[in-house]
């Protein structure tokens, strides 16, 4: 058969499949709307109900991200409702969330786990839903306080310089960092990474030390062409860097472990010499500023204020150890055009925290944080082991997402893992963050709400942190809905109002057509 023909008989065939499914979807829909959990591969919802679905965490650990009974929709009628939903007015659209990739968490994968308890988690973790569905990863460029050694990329013996970058090379992410990467990307390839590097090499710093200081003026350009080599060199090892932040923390001069000073004037200047470097490159790899916490956005407004660094930077990224993250909302109301991300977070086995971070991760971080336009939301260390370990210094009492047992590879999924599945899992990459009533103020219950791009499901997120169970109603459109939420608790409520319109999306996925409402990857 020739291929003017095969091309005639698929869409014939396209054709009479979509007026199929349209009388199916009109006539039998609502006796089918179980049958479509089985597909794996699009969502873990419960998509296309004519009732809101719902997925329970409470902080007693009493309900992990467990599926409840549906609750039914009704007409919205003339009564005021909690919280309003309005998909006619769109924020930002959302990237995805994940955990960042440590060279602790990469050799506890590595080494700490066989190969198939290893295979297992990468799946769970990097899968689609009903897996976590993570699309996101942080990478160190070079050592942090959470690796084995401290190194850089481009180490020399005292007294000697490399400005060229002759001795450049990826061997210290060889062994355990760079396979891991590879195989979560053999799971996820779209998977977003964002690198920060935690210092330059010494030879570039008035101390020559990895450990504090700062960069030397001599260096900006050299430290430019380090990042840019480091992006060069990843992508050819098949792992494409998606955004560049210059430093990690560059307020903070650790004093245990790689760190490094770098003042608004610093990030100016190599800015400028790293925007045209990577910018005559296809694909771009963005630039983030700033990289440090909430507590100081006049960092970043200072940087933003340069027009010749302004012009290279793609967005800001922020930390949540000091600050709040309204803070993200103000510089995005000065800078609407700069992309918002968290590229920071840890959890840890804290005096006060002994009772768990489910709520305090849900509602401050990724609640309030999406709500204050973050496009996405990564956790620092995806593992640690039953020691906080392994590190180099710093924070002694900090957890991954999860902990693996450094003897056995067994799994303990942390609060932590919870309050970002409750998004992951649901919140698909390209997903609109839309309006809802803010009740967190005088109700106790933080929500954001979003209208994924796929299928045009909503998704709202709800925490309620009261000690009593609260009820609340939810009005979109022409239907809404009541239910109680238990006391300190999280969950992820899902409905659908096009059932019809989402079978045909979906038809045509199944059959790699691109429908003119959902946008081709």
């Amino acid at each position: 058969m020739d291929k003017g023909s095969r091309e005639t008989n698929r869409v014939a065939a396209v054709f009479i499949t979509l007026i199929v499914l349209l009388t199916l979807a009109a006539l039998y829909a609502p006796r089918a709307w179980r049958a479509v959990e089985s597909r794996k591969a699009v969502t873990s919802v419960k998509p296309f109900t004519p009732a809101v679905a719902l997925w329970l965490s409470t902080a007693d650990h009493r309900l992990k991200l467990a599926p409840q009974t549906d609750i039914p929709l009704f007409a919205r009628g003339t009564e005021d409702a909690d919280i309003v939903v309005d998909t006619d007015t769109r924020h930002q659209v959302m990237d995805g969330f994940g955990a960042s990739m440590t060279d602790a968490s990469a050799w506890l994968i590595k080494n700490r786990m066989s190969a198939s308890q290893r295979h297992a988690l990468l799946e769970e973790l990097y899968g689609e839903p009903p897996d976590l569905n993570m699309n996101m990863m942080r990478l160190t460029i070079g050592a942090s306080d959470f690796s084995l050694n401290v190194y850089t990329l481009d180490d020399m013996p005292f007294g000697e310089t490399d400005p060229q970058m002759r001795h450049f090379n990826l061997a210290p992410n060889l062994d355990y960092l760079i396979p891991v990467v590879k195989q979560a990307l053999a799971i996820n390839p779209g998977m977003l990474i964002v690198a920060s590097s935690w210092t330059a090499p010494a030879w570039m710093k008035e101390n020559e030390n990895l450990i504090g200081g700062e960069l030397q003026e001599q260096y900006h350009g050299a430290y430019a062409d380090y990042l840019t080599r480091y992006v060069d060199a990843y992508r050819g090892q098949g792992i494409p860097i998606f955004a560049l932040t210059l430093q990690n923390e560059p307020l903070y001069s650790p004093v245990s472990y790689p760190g490094m000073i770098m003042d608004p004037a610093t990030r100016i200047s190599v800015i400028k010499s790293l925007g045209p470097k990577l910018a005559s490159r296809t694909p771009r790899t963005r630039i983030l500023e700033w990289d440090h916490n909430w507590a100081v956005p006049a960092q970043p407004l200072a940087v933003l204020a340069d027009p010749g660094a302004a012009r290279y930077v793609d967005g800001v990224a922020w930390h949540c150890y000091e600050g709040s993250p309204f803070e993200q909302g103000k510089v995005h109301r000065a800078h609407p055009d700069k992309d918002t991300y968290i590229t920071e977070c840890t959890g840890g086995d804290w005096p006060l925290d002994m009772n768990g971070e489910l709520l305090w991760f849900s509602r401050n971080l990724l609640v309030t944080g999406t709500r204050q336009w973050a496009r996405g939301v990564i956790y620092w260390n995806l593992a640690l082991d039953e020691n906080h370990g392994p590190q180099f210094g710093g924070c002694r009492l900090c957890k991954g997402l999860i902990t693996i047992d450094s003897q056995t590879g067994e799994v303990t999924r942390n609060d932590e893992y919870y309050a970002i599945a409750h998004f992951s899992r649901f919140v698909l990459p390209g997903a609109v963050r839309v309006r809802s009533t803010d009740t967190d103020a005088d109700k106790g219950l933080a929500n954001v709400v979003f209208q994924n791009d796929y299928d045009g499901s909503i998704v709202m997120v709800v925490v309620n942190i009261n000690t009593k169970a609260r009820r609340f109603s939810v009005a979109q459109g022409k239907i809404r809905f009541d239910y109680t939420m238990p006391a300190e608790s999280v969950g992820t409520f899902v409905w659908n109002q096009a059932p019809a319109a989402a079978w045909v999306r979906r038809a045509l996925q199944w059959l790699n057509v691109k429908s003119p409402s959902v946008p081709a990857n």
